[in-house]
């Protein structure tokens, strides 16, 4: 099978297999405010990662590419309605595209159509620091994502078996070239351990990308003849890998994804520490089912959402949002304290902490 049809599967599968919403997110309640004293005109939902100022805290997550006519066609729909509403957006791995050439043009339709909005490069940590560089280039990206999906790989038939020297390689890439590296994992989450290492590295932040959403296990286990099941229900859920890593590294850019739904999860997940949030699945069946209007449509609906849910909570800006007062309970609450983390962190703070 050939890199581009096995893309192209990844899409059917993606589809097909859905999102299982185990984020974690469910245990995440905000402390009611019945005296906002704030308008909705006033809420300012820009936020800056890497030196980037984002004027919206969601942005179209890596999906896609190196798949022939039909992820050039997603591609093009994701830039277009990344333009319209004014977001960033990231393509899938360019990989495809560095080792055949006729793919480039699956992935530059991202800037072709979208000249002046914020791109993401995207490369797997088996990247050297000039296929970084080649990637950045082929997209004017402003900013570069390095996936790790250790699970993915070795359940997919052909996926690889050696992972030495990850970490090595971001370190190298993220001090030779001249974009911001955010490091995302691809739905298995990330521990504080793990987020210590690439922090060390030198990374400009990190995208937890937390279990509960696409999940690659089962989509690999699809195209296995002897299926892996033991992998499908592995990871770190959305919620409590947010938590912990944020949580051990306050000052740190931390990004959210893995089955993020709606904007009540955007603004839990920007509350529990995110700087931004990043959908995927979300935004490919809104894609598939409504097309480019209705991916717009989504997307607009969801930044307004998002301003009334922080009106209600009486918080202006991101920065005021990350310090909203919520209470973990459930299977989050218990994995933190296992984890050595003082839930009482997010329960007895306010905005007017850093005033």
């Amino acid at each position: 099978m050939t890199r581009a049809e096995r893309k192209k599967q990844h899409i059917e599968h993606a589809l097909s297999t859905g999102q299982h919403a185990a984020t974690g997110l469910q245990d995440v309640s905000f402390v009611h405010a019945s005296l906002p004293d704030l308008a909705t005109s006033q809420i300012d939902t820009h936020t800056t990662i890497g030196g980037l100022t984002f004027g919206s805290p969601i942005f179209i997550n890596a999906m896609t590419g190196g798949g022939g006519e039909s992820t050039y066609e997603i591609n093009r729909s994701l830039s277009i309605a990344a333009k319209e509403t004014n977001i960033p957006v990231a393509v899938g791995s360019q990989m495809a595209a560095l080792k055949d050439a006729d793919e480039r043009r699956t992935y530059e339709v991202v800037r072709k159509v979208n000249p002046d909005g914020l791109v993401f490069a995207n490369l797997g940590s088996e990247a050297t620091i000039q296929q970084a560089r080649d990637a950045v280039d082929m997209l004017g990206a402003n900013m570069l994502q390095i996936h790790l999906n250790v699970i993915q790989e070795i359940v997919m038939p052909e996926g690889d078996r050696d992972f030495r020297g990850a970490v090595e390689r971001i370190s190298a890439i993220t001090e030779s070239i001249e974009v911001p590296v955010v490091v995302k994992e691809v739905g298995f989450g990330m521990s504080k351990e793990t987020a210590k290492k690439l922090f060390d590295a030198g990374v400009a932040g990190v995208d937890v990308g937390g279990f509960g959403g696409t999940n690659f296990s089962k989509i690999e286990n699809l195209r296995r003849q002897k299926a892996l099941r033991y992998f499908d229900q592995w990871g770190i859920p959305t919620a409590a890998s947010l938590a912990e890593v944020h949580t051990a590294f306050p000052d740190q850019t931390v990004l959210a994804s893995g089955g993020i739904q709606d904007a009540l999860d955007v603004t839990k997940s920007i509350a529990l520490g995110a700087s931004a949030v990043g959908l995927a699945g979300f935004f490919l069946k809104s894609l598939t089912s409504g097309g480019e209007k209705g991916l717009i449509s989504d997307i607009i609906d969801l930044q307004d959402d998002v301003k009334m849910l922080m009106t209600v909570l009486g918080m202006k800006t991101m920065e005021e949002l990350r310090q909203a007062p919520i209470v973990l309970t459930g299977e989050t609450s218990h994995w933190l304290k296992e984890r050595g983390v003082d839930t009482t962190y997010y329960s007895l703070r306010n905005k007017k902490t850093k005033d």
